[in-house]
């Protein structure tokens, strides 16, 4: 009986917050809306309103959980915090997955039931197995090369006098967002006909040591190759993510582990690959398996430099295409789901990676 009342205590918790705060919320829109006040009061109102109204909310029922015996507060205290944030990933989450795999089943209109007959047309279709073949490529070579390129750049960094001033050139570019970094790169590959001043970098270099300006978009048209120049992108902007954790790892080596290694007669070559490597093989997998997902997910970058066009399609690019450009609702749905399948796997092995670190 205990255990019954505590589960309808938490369930009662975690539902009234979030429907009590949704109508506080709510009936504020509604006021606002019908207001006659100038935008920017509306503007400040809304944001009083809003998050003082949550907080005023969170506060109370708080202060009720408090006021219980200790063993119910116990029980119920966590579900004031985190109740309420489960119920939104519910609601924003999981509940449009589950509509999204239903509409799968769908016609393009999404009104006539045609079962798996979506899956099967995807994948007798060039483009959608070009896309797949693509984020292989994406997976293989951008996860592994930024791994590779952020452990040598935190190893050589971490003996350094400019230790500080080399991890904040890499780290740099996290700064910026997909977007911004597409725009950035079609600069680098730019070129201008004849002699006209170079604008692009890379023809810049090689105009000014004399040489010829080179077609860099013209590469990005041989696939399945072109999709490297884009891959090189995504590792400029991650490279200073896995800098950073693997640095710290790195920095949790014990120094006497090291120095045992050097007295034995070890080479830095072989305390590189015989400590540090296994010492941190925990946080490598982790970084590995964190950009995995990012590289399946990619699109911004994919979308700004070449527009899926060239053979550069991958999985996401080709769901906005099927979505809300061919107006394709089953076919649309079908590939989303896809991409949610490929990425829980990794997403499983990435939280049994951080619970074994005892960071989940």
């Amino acid at each position: 009986m205990t255990r019954i009342l505590s589960f309808l205590g938490r369930l009662f918790v975690a539902l009234v917050i979030p429907a009590v705060a949704f109508l506080v919320i709510y009936g504020g829109f509604i006021f606002l809306r019908d207001s006659d006040a100038p935008k920017w009061i509306v503007a400040v109102v809304a944001i009083v309103w809003g998050v003082g109204g949550v907080a005023l909310l969170y506060t109370v029922f708080n202060g009720l959980v408090e006021r219980m015996p200790a063993k119910w507060t116990a029980l119920l205290q966590p579900f004031v915090f985190v109740g309420p944030g489960m119920v939104i990933l519910i609601w924003y989450l999981a509940l449009p997955a589950v509509r999204t795999g239903w509409l799968s089943l769908f016609d393009r209109t999404g009104t006539n039931f045609v079962g798996l007959s979506n899956y099967v047309s995807l994948f007798s279709q060039r483009l959608l197995t070009e896309a797949i073949r693509n984020n292989v490529l994406w997976i293989v070579f951008g996860s592994t090369f930024t791994v590779a390129f952020g452990l040598l750049v935190a190893v050589l960094a971490d003996r350094s006098r400019f230790e500080r001033f080399a991890k904040t050139l890499i780290f740099l570019p996290m700064a910026i967002s997909f977007v911004g970094a597409g725009v950035i790169w079609n600069f680098m590959y730019s070129i201008r006909p004849g002699d006209s001043v170079q604008i692009g970098l890379l023809n810049a270099i090689i105009t000014s040591l004399g040489g010829t300006a080179k077609a860099w978009t013209a590469w990005t048209a041989i696939a399945p190759w072109n999709n490297l120049f884009l891959i090189v992108i995504v590792i400029w902007l991650q490279a200073g993510f896995a800098m950073v954790l693997f640095s710290a790892a790195l920095k949790g080596i014990p120094d006497e582990l090291l120095e045992a290694g050097r007295v034995d007669g070890a080479t830095e070559i072989q305390i590189f690959f015989r400590i540090m490597i296994p010492y941190i093989m925990g946080t490598i997998i982790t970084v590995w398996t964190t950009i995995v997902i990012f590289t399946l997910k990619i699109f911004d970058v994919v979308w700004v430099m070449t527009g899926g066009q060239f053979g550069t399609e991958v999985i996401a690019t080709q769901f906005i295409r099927q979505s809300f450009v061919a107006n394709n609702t089953g076919i649309g749905s079908a590939i989303a789901i896809i991409l949610l399948i490929a990425v829980i796997p990794v997403m499983i092995y990435n939280l049994r990676q951080f619970r074994e670190q005892e960071a989940f």
